[in-house]
């Protein structure tokens, strides 16, 4: 991809990210102080839940497709009935786990309960934006791409704006809103899902469409167990990331949840960055030039890691430095956020550079050990949270992501140096 057409997309992306991730911070502000730590700290730990059940829907289609088209260009269209097959499936049980969860699962109130079933319709709006954001990737359609991302941000921000205007909104009608909102992402991503099925698309860097193949077509066991590491890697990130707020929720309270979960909001914000980067604008290009350009591979590979880690650690002075304006911005019922985000400001070159580092295991057959790496990171979470949590509340929960991050940059390292040495195959 010639230089300048590269940069223009990528500053298209960067700029909707920086809008996305304001709109996120602004809507999570917004909530923060309508409704306090306690009942802002209940919807935050609902949402958490529902966000980390939802990537069971899919199961990794978006990114397997992104590597079987990279490899394989329009020949890949055979595995269409069977992805349609496997959404439909993986979408139902997803649905049913997080109903089971909000009617049977551990200790949950009746206002929990309410929360969990009026937002599982986020899980369809997310699978939606996951999806088509796949296709547009594969298009190279950066513009589109860019708007298709703020769909859902900018929708909650005007629930949160309207929760602001109209003083007597019940937070339940914050969740219906949340709702309502995925299923019409859901709609508009109906039209793409079909033109997508009649092979009315473009793929970019693969000539014209194939009108027809005589490549076997595979079922939906094929699909399952070929996607299977993406869709593990899918469903543990949320777990890696939001477990802190679910478990904060069940062993010290809403408003504990209430606190973490806005230090998590200025994360996710932050993070923001690295995803586009990486999960936007180079994932399929990754895939394409690990076949069929390797030179530009491991060159993509060893100037991103550098940028990623100059980039990480100015952010993290940035916000270590920003972070006593957190009581002045969130409220005084807030007290405590500072010495959180400086806490968390740890994390942000980690992360960064974990996500240059980690590229290399996205492609071939290396997802394996992908998977491995976030599952002992996940793993990690948990049982630190679990440790911490009861002695240190937010702080411990803070701590336990900072470990978790530690441990995954490690692990994603020692995956990337054998991968460039032949060892991991």
């Amino acid at each position: 991809m010639p230089l300048r057409p590269a940069m223009t997309a990528l500053s298209l992306l960067s700029l909707a990210t920086a809008a996305g991730a304001a709109m996120v911070f602004l809507t999570q502000t917004l909530l923060a102080r309508r409704y306090g730590p306690d009942d802002y700290g209940l919807f935050a730990s609902s949402l958490a839940t529902v966000t980390v059940i939802a990537p069971l829907a899919g199961f990794g289609l978006s990114q397997y497709r992104l590597k079987v088209f990279g490899a394989e260009g329009w020949a890949a269209q055979r595995w269409r009935v069977a992805s349609e097959r496997f959404i439909t499936l993986t979408t139902a049980l997803t649905l049913a786990v997080l109903v089971a969860w909000a009617l049977w699962g551990p200790p949950v109130d009746a206002r929990t309960r309410e929360f969990l079933l009026v937002l599982s319709p986020v899980v369809l709006g997310l699978l939606a934006v996951e999806q088509i954001g796949s296709k547009l990737r594969l298009e190279d359609r950066h513009a589109a791409l860019a708007g298709w991302q703020l769909l859902v941000p900018g929708g909650r921000l005007l629930v949160a704006l309207l929760a602001t205007a109209w003083l007597a909104m019940p937070l339940i009608s914050v969740a219906w809103a949340y709702a309502v909102l995925a299923l019409l992402v859901l709609a508009m991503a109906a039209p793409q899902w079909i033109a997508m099925a009649r092979g009315r698309w473009s793929l970019h860097g693969h000539g014209a469409s194939l009108q027809s193949s005589d490549a076997p077509k595979p079922g939906i066991r094929e699909l399952a167990w070929q996607a299977w590491p993406y869709g593990m890697a899918a469903v543990l990130y949320p777990v890696f990331f939001q477990i802190g707020t679910v478990l904060l929720k069940y062993l010290a309270g809403d408003a504990a949840a209430g606190h973490f979960g806005i230090a998590l909001a200025v994360m996710t914000a932050i993070y923001l960055f690295p995803a586009t980067v990486y999960q936007k604008f180079l994932i399929a290009k990754l895939h394409r030039w690990a076949v069929h350009d390797r030179a530009r591979f491991d060159q993509v590979y060893r100037w991103g890691a550098m940028a990623m880690l100059a980039s990480g650690l100015i952010v993290a002075a940035l916000l270590y430095v920003a972070a006593p304006w957190a009581t002045l911005v969130f409220g005084q019922a807030y007290d405590g956020l500072e010495s959180l985000l400086r806490l968390l400001a740890i994390c942000v070159p980690l992360r960064f550079l974990s996500t240059a580092v980690g590229s290399v295991l996205l492609t071939e057959r290396h997802m394996r050990y992908r998977v491995a790496a976030m599952a002992l990171a996940a793993l990690a979470a948990v049982l630190l949270n679990l440790a911490l949590i009861p002695a240190l509340a937010e702080t411990g929960a803070a701590w336990a992501t900072v470990g978790a991050e530690a441990l995954l940059l490690a692990l994603m390292a020692y995956g990337a140096r054998r991968v460039r040495k032949g060892e991991l195959r």
